[in-house]
């Protein structure tokens, strides 16, 4: 899979130990707007997706994910490599400790049903939402974020994935 880009903070010279936690995600082209969650509560746009369980690879995590945050039911064969983004950084909560995380992203197909969500408590809290987005327009809402408790890499991440897909002329 290629590499899209890398968010290296270069802050952790002080670090002892690394944490890993990959995550894969969906990217969902419908009429030339992009299938994301959106965060009411904190107002921000990611892909469909999240964390890869123990013993998962990464498009079972994907297709897991999207059903689970978006209701969206992926098709399988439709599914192909995008990219991935890799991200390191000092841990926003142990100054001893690095984060380090790959994000894979896939190009897919849904079903055009949209079975319930099966939210975390915290996603349940943010009220996560499926919307179909223009992608300027989720670019412009994560780079504008504010009061989140997130670390603003994430929210440009996303936005610098949908600036790769509209430079690959996946998306206007």
């Amino acid at each position: 899979m290629r590499l899209l880009f890398e968010m290296d903070k270069k802050d952790y010279a002080q670090c002892t130990h690394i944490f890993t936690r990959n995550s894969a995600r969906s990217i969902i082209i419908r009429d030339g707007r992009v299938a994301m969650i959106h965060s009411l509560k904190y107002d921000y746009y990611k892909f469909p997706g999240g964390g890869i369980e123990e013993g998962e690879n990464p498009v079972e995590a994907m297709i897991r994910e999207t059903q689970e945050e978006a209701g969206l039911v992926v098709v399988p064969e439709s599914i192909k490599e995008y990219g991935y983004v890799h991200r390191v950084q000092k841990s926003d909560v142990d100054p001893t400790e690095c984060f380090v995380q790959d994000n894979y992203y896939y190009l897919c197909r849904a079903m055009d049903i949209v079975t319930p969500q099966h939210l975390d408590d915290y996603e349940a809290q943010e009220s996560y939402r499926l919307e179909y987005v223009e992608p300027l327009a989720a670019i412009s809402k994560n780079r504008n974020v504010k009061n989140s408790p997130y670390n603003r890499l994430m929210f440009e991440r996303e936005a610098r994935v949908l600036e790769t897909l509209i430079a690959d002329k996946l998306l206007n």
